[in-house]
């Protein structure tokens, strides 16, 4: 476990291996140790797997200012770690988070993976579902959430025959931070429209998405994979919306190629 201390806020990050360095940004509502499989391949990589604000074991006195906080603390945790170029790897929200990261610094990135994710603004019923529950996970804490979105985010065969894994994910959501989930739902209603970047985007990047994904479903990958210059899409089989630890040899495999690649 190590820890940094940045301006209001102190991260607590894994890390693991050598060579480029690769920031691996979790979804919600997890933390870094969903990266698990990942730091321990054996990939070649300098795999960096930082918790978000308030999320895990990183701690701050104050919420974000808005979605760009996310993207911004992590530059600043880059600087302190003397790395100046790096590629970013994102599930989910933190797929988005990589892509803020593409649209605020792109002279940083010298890659990008985006897992899970989608690019286009959230529908305005999407929205109000964020807000309210943001509103609920405070009201009610993150047990009771956790339990019912799980079989979103896995898929059948993997709550069928891999239950460690959904274990795993269940014990994850249920002791996120209440705060730093809130904070996040509110906060990811504020981000951008990440579809005109999309064209702009000129550092080689990976698209996976699990083929039965009930979140981010493959139209959305295909969607990034049409628009983004030089992307490569992979659909891992027998996976849902957390391909990484539902499918872990297939998305090392992806992950590890991409990385040659850079």
């Amino acid at each position: 476990m190590s820890l940094l201390c940045l301006n209001d806020l102190t991260i607590h990050y894994e890390q693991a291996g050598a060579g480029t360095p690769v920031l691996l940004i979790h979804g919600h509502p997890f933390d870094c140790t969903m990266w698990r499989p990942q730091l321990a391949a054996g990939l070649p990589a300098h795999l960096i797997a930082p918790d978000l604000r308030n999320f895990g074991r990183s701690v701050s006195q104050n919420g974000p200012a808005g979605w760009p906080t996310y993207a911004e603390d992590l530059l600043a945790f880059t600087d302190s770690l003397g790395i100046d170029r790096f590629a970013a790897a994102g599930l989910s929200m933190g797929g988005q988070i990589a892509l803020e990261l593409a649209a605020l610094a792109p002279d940083r990135l010298i890659g990008l993976a985006l897992c899970d994710t989608f690019a286009q603004l959230d529908t305005p019923e999407k929205s109000s579902g964020r807000l309210a529950l943001a509103e609920r996970l405070e009201r009610e804490g993150m047990d009771g959430y956790a339990k019912e979105v799980l079989p979103k985010m896995l898929c059948a065969q993997t709550l069928e025959t891999k239950p460690e894994i959904a274990h795993e994910l269940l014990d994850m959501m249920q002791r996120c931070p209440v705060r730093g989930a809130a904070e996040a739902a509110r906060a990811r209603t504020g981000r951008r429209d990440y579809l005109p970047l999309l064209a702009e985007i000129g550092v080689p990047t990976l698209i996976v998405v699990g083929e039965h994904d009930a979140f981010t479903p493959v139209a959305d990958a295909e969607r990034m994979h049409a628009a983004i210059p030089n992307s490569v899409l992979v659909v891992l089989q027998q996976a849902g919306h957390v391909a990484n630890l539902e499918q872990p040899q297939a998305f090392d495999a992806a992950l590890g190629r991409f990385v040659r690649r850079l």
